[in-house]
């Protein structure tokens, strides 16, 4: 299993149409607004990296309304 999670910065005014539609994939197991430099904290597990890599690249960050994205890939150690 490989977990990932996703901070969004918003265009201004964006943030629950932005929360709603990334509620609709699959993948996402969280989704949170959150107040500070960022705008929503997304959790995406999928059965491998490829998948969560797939999944974050063209279904999370091809929302309109996104402007910005970073990702923190979680690490089994």
């Amino acid at each position: 299993m490989a977990t990932g999670f996703v901070l969004i910065t918003t265009q201004a005014g964006q943030e629950i149409a932005v929360r709603d539609a990334v509620r609709k994939i699959e993948n996402v197991t969280g989704q949170w607004i959150v107040f500070g430099l960022h705008d929503l904290f997304v959790k995406v597990e999928a059965e491998d990296e490829a998948e969560l890599t797939r999944c974050i690249v063209k279904d999370v960050r091809s929302i309109p309304g996104i402007a910005e994205t970073r990702t923190l890939i979680g690490a089994e150690i």
